[in-house]
């Protein structure tokens, strides 16, 4: 098993679910990765789910409040990036060009986080951790093992994320692999084409799966929607994109 008792700046660290209907997520997700959902309290009649593998938190969902429905926020997986200070952190976003949707506040003693955009929109969360690092199982079946972000502007976004976490990057004619400390399989970069209609710049999760079109296959049954079907990733494995059935997009990759 990969466990985590810590996590670097610049590591990512969870994602989280905000969905519509909390106990129709609860029940996709169990029976696709086989993930258990420990509710926990907070608030009157609200729960903050934690999805668990093998006793390992590894990610979580909740209900999304009234203002983002009435403000048209789809359901989403919300990615976070490990930092050693949320307010040193912010500072940074600020002066590199990115925004905040909510800038740096605690999270009762479990941490301080805030949420921020990138200078071309794609949303992303950091966390400094405090009581909960972050989640304590990953980069084996069925947890997240990669995080990728869809730009229009690559060389502005390489140049934002390589001042914010100190990453790297590693640049092809088709795809942007972002690194740190040298150690690869972390994160991608793609630029959007014009041909894909109409895309914004958004982070998407992934989950490692013995075999995505058997997984994907299983999602649809479940009632998830294809967004890009099981493809070759040459000398890597296979991918694909779902939308669940609340709307919340994923992605399942299985290695070669």
């Amino acid at each position: 098993m990969s466990e985590v008792t810590s996590y670097k700046q610049g590591e990512f660290c969870w994602a989280e679910l905000a969905t519509t209907d909390q106990s129709a997520a609860k029940k996709f997700y169990s029976s696709l990765f086989g993930w258990t959902p420990n509710d926990q309290p907070m608030g009157p009649d609200a729960f903050y789910t934690m999805l668990e593998l093998k006793g390992k938190s590894l990610g979580a969902l909740y209900s999304q409040d009234k203002a983002q429905r009435e403000n048209g926020i789809p359901p989403h997986w919300n990615i976070y990036v490990a930092v050693d200070s949320a307010d040193e952190s912010a500072k940074k976003i600020t002066a590199l060009g990115g925004k905040f949707m909510a800038e740096p506040f605690d999270v009762m003693d479990v941490g301080r986080m805030a949420i921020a955009t990138d200078p071309d929109g794609a949303m992303f969360s950091i966390w400094e951790g405090k009581r909960h690092i972050g989640a304590s199982i990953k980069d084996e079946l069925n947890t997240f093992c990669w995080y990728e972000v869809l730009v229009n502007n690559p060389e502005k976004e390489q140049k934002f994320y390589e001042g914010l976490f100190g990453w790297k990057t590693n640049v092809s004619t088709e795809y942007t692999e972002l690194v740190m400390d040298g150690k690869p399989h972390m994160a991608g970069m793609k630029k959007i084409e014009p041909d894909w209609g109409h895309v914004l710049p958004h982070w998407t999760a992934c989950i490692m799966v013995a075999d995505a079109n058997a997984t994907m296959e299983k999602a649809i049954s479940l009632g998830a929607k294809t967004v890009v079907p099981p493809m070759d990733m040459p000398g890597a494995g296979r991918y694909a994109v779902f939308a669940d059935p609340q709307g919340a997009t994923l992605a399942i990759f299985s290695m070669k």
